[in-house]
């Protein structure tokens, strides 16, 4: 079979599958060219000869620059949210998934292209605070909330005993981050703590809030 039959046997992508294949192939591009150049030193217009498309795909899909930009890390953050929700669908109690998405949340914060990434979202934010504010906000609903929500509904089953569903969240986090990631940004040495680090900072947190490990469950 040649070439142009194998074209004309092959799925038409619809619509929606079409604009979400250019929007990955823009964000492709705008990643891989901030890390390569710095955020300030590219333009649109290089991101769309990279990319393809044209300057008002870009401006219909992200608004600006910065919105490209916000769109690159929320990207990453929910391919990070799916490891949570894989443990989620395991049936796994409460304790072992906040354990296991410690190690993988730690791996994922701490990756190079990750920090490499924040390096330029804290700039921007220095030179624009509506940016970082933005930025901010951003991380709250996509992190805080969606574990806070998952608080509330372990207290709703029985499965914890969380007082502040939103605080806690918080406090699970920083607990992961301790100050990782300013030592990672900030170009010192820093070697991640093994699982049995990771898992002894977090035993507190978790037997503070009642989640029991599989043999007290």
């Amino acid at each position: 079979m040649n070439a142009e039959a194998d074209q004309l046997d092959a799925p038409r992508l619809t619509q929606d599958e079409r604009r979400t294949a250019r929007r990955q192939a823009i964000l492709d591009a705008a990643e891989a060219l901030f890390l390569e150049y710095g955020y300030p030193s590219v333009s649109l217009s290089t991101i769309v000869q990279r990319s393809g498309g044209s300057l008002a795909t870009i401006y219909q899909m992200f608004g600006n620059k910065q919105g490209l930009l916000r769109a690159v890390v929320d990207r990453s953050n929910d391919e990070s949210l799916k490891d949570l929700d894989t443990l989620l669908a395991s049936g796994l109690p409460p304790r072992r998934i906040l354990e296991e998405f410690a190690i993988r949340y730690l791996a994922f914060a701490t990756a190079p292209r990750k920090i490499a990434v924040m390096r330029l979202v804290i700039m921007e934010s220095l030179n624009d605070p509506d940016f970082g504010a933005a930025f901010d906000n951003d991380m709250q609903m996509k992190y805080v909330a969606h574990i806070a929500t998952l608080f509330e509904n372990w207290n709703a089953r029985g499965l914890a005993r969380i007082d502040r569903p939103q605080q806690a969240a918080e406090l699970y986090l920083a607990i992961l981050l301790c100050n990782l990631p300013i030592r990672f940004m900030l170009g010192r040495p820093a070697e991640k703590p093994s699982r049995e680090d990771t898992l002894w900072r977090l035993s507190g947190f978790l037997d503070r809030f009642g989640m029991k490990d599989e043999a007290g469950a």
